[in-house]
């Protein structure tokens, strides 16, 4: 960061004291907004350095460079709208607000103002769920196909919101994170035993796309806490109990294959899956600070709480019997962004600042894409992709689900990706948890009819021949030709062929220097003039 951020916390409360005592640790907290006099003058003794407030009003005056909104739910739209009205940016608790609509419209607030607007996912910043998220990527687990989450304890029993607002935001934001996709189906039942109309304890089931079912389950109404995750897929299964002595991440070789048409028992050994420690409030608060220095939000932005909203809005209607509010309209297509009128982009599709979609092309829901590329006739953007800045995708191109393009990627016309290793029409494996990863690094070209296997990686700066078959992993800079593709050769980072070489070897071109070492190619430390930096400019813009 540029310099110790001065960050003042509205709500002095049982969670708002945790933001105080951490920023204060932090040696960032500048300011405490807090309406009960007793609680403020408490806080004002333990935290002397911080200006207190009893009221909103007054510590709008002063020069802070955020505000963290830990205040009662029911008052976190209202005040979020303030201070984004007056022109500080915003970590907001879950929930951000208490509908989609009211989201929606802090969004546009914050995006108008190009103010940062946060919120308060904190599991997604648990080393161990972040763990969990790398061991799915690499497959441990094989295909994800259920998990549940049960969240229990006795109390805290509250009055303002029932559990599956009170609890719920916590494990559907990391079910989003982990699956990337919205749920088709929701539903949410439960019981009323303290308080007329507020539910106490709930059992809420989650549908994905490819037959991937999730529950989560609440109560504060239980004789003891638990605190558990469980991902079950077809290599093995995932547990985390976050409220256990240990808060050990465990791996289970378990599950049931098939053999001759006969299921058997798969009882492997136990696996201690070791991870950082870090507290998940702390990582949380510095992604806050590094969004003030001007760092691209990577989780927990405005688009995450609302997606989290939905399902809760959606969960709601099923636990009372009522039919779930719209969902609002789309929002227009953001300045900077030029798609053809015969082409067609889905609601929740982010679109960086001057990319370019030709005739007839198709980007699908849950699609990322970055700045300054450009799409050619007749390109198809599959469900969830996500692609980097500078990306050129000639004519006649379809980029399934799966695929990862980094920046500065190029691919010819009619160059072919693949998703599912063994397709069968009569048996169709749809959905994510079906799809093999395939990643494009940075600055790789793919030539024109060259077809791409799934499940591989193509390195850095690689050049696949027109018409070439990938079927391996193909390292960085290497010249693959062939069928199946093979390498001939390595090129440079420029495009150029490299001439052949024993060890080292220099650009004909652009005169940088590469060496072998243990059989791949590297380019030797100094041996060309800086290139342009890489980082992604803040302000992609979203769609839907």
């Amino acid at each position: 960061m540029t310099g110790l951020k001065r960050v003042c916390v509205v709500g002095g409360g049982r969670w708002g004291q945790n933001h105080i005592r951490t920023l204060a640790e932090m040696g960032c907290l500048a300011g405490i907004v807090e309406a009960n006099p007793g609680r403020l003058a408490e806080l004002q003794e333990a935290y002397p350095a911080a200006r207190a407030f009893a009221d909103l009003a007054p510590a709008l005056e002063a020069a802070f460079d955020g505000f963290v909104v830990a205040s009662p739910a029911e008052t976190h739209g209202p005040l979020t709208r303030r201070l984004l009205e007056a022109g500080f940016p915003v970590l907001v608790e879950k929930p951000m607000a208490l509908s989609v609509a009211e989201a929606c419209e802090l969004k546009r607030l914050a995006a108008g103002a190009g103010l940062p607007l946060m919120v308060g996912h904190v599991m997604l910043f648990h080393p161990a769920i972040r763990r969990i998220g790398q061991l799915l990527r690499e497959g441990k687990i094989g295909r994800l196909e259920y998990f549940y989450s049960t969240r229990v304890n006795l109390g805290t029993v509250r009055t303002e919101e029932n559990i599956l607002w009170s609890f719920a935001p916590h494990d559907i934001s990391v079910f989003q994170h982990l699956i990337g996709r919205r749920p088709t189906e929701v539903v949410s039942r439960g019981g009323v035993f303290l308080q007329p109309g507020v539910h106490d304890c709930t059992l809420t089931i989650l549908t994905y796309p490819g037959n991937v079912v999730g529950h989560i389950f609440q109560s504060w109404l239980h004789p003891f806490k638990e605190h558990r995750l469980v991902l079950i897929g077809s290599k093995g299964m995932l547990s985390f109990d976050d409220a256990s002595p240990g808060k050990e991440l465990l791996f289970y070789e378990k599950g049931i294959d098939w053999v001759r048409g006969e299921p058997v028992r798969r009882d492997g050994p136990t696996e201690i899956i070791p991870y950082e420690p870090a507290m998940p409030l702390a990582e949380e608060l510095r992604h806050f600070l590094a969004w003030l220095d001007g760092s691209p939000p990577g989780v927990a932005d405005a688009d995450s709480a609302i997606e989290v909203l939905e399902i809760l809005e959606r969960a709601t209607a099923s636990l009372v019997g009522t039919a779930p509010p719209p969902r609002p309209a789309p929002s227009p297509q953001p300045p900077g962004v030029f798609v053809h009128p015969t082409s067609e982009v889905d609601e929740d599709v982010e679109i960086g600042d001057g990319t370019k979609l030709w005739h007839f092309s198709h980007v699908q829901s849950g699609a990322r894409l970055g700045r300054n590329c450009t799409l050619g006739q007749n390109v198809n953007v599959g469900n969830n992709v996500r692609i980097g800045d500078r990306v050129r995708i000639q004519n006649n191109v379809s980029v399934y689900e799966g695929v990862t393009l980094e920046d500065d990627v190029f691919c010819g016309p009619a160059a072919t990706f693949t998703n599912i290793r063994d397709p069968r029409s009569r048996y169709p494996q749809r959905g994510a948890a079906h799809y093999l990863p395939t990643r494009v690094r940075e600055g790789a070209s793919i030539g024109a009819n060259a077809t791409v296997l799934c499940g591989l990686t193509i390195g850095r700066h690689a050049m696949i021949g027109a018409g070439a078959v990938v079927t391996r992993d193909v390292p960085d800079y290497a010249l693959m030709v062939g069928v199946p593709a093979r390498r001939v050769g390595w090129a440079c980072e420029c495009g150029q062929v490299l001439p052949k070489f024993k060890a080292r070897a220099q650009c004909p071109r652009c005169e940088r220097r590469y060496e072998l070492r243990d059989g791949r190619l590297a380019e030797s430390v100094g041996s060309a003039p800086s290139r342009p930096g890489r980082r992604r400019p803040a302000g992609s813009r979203r769609r839907g």
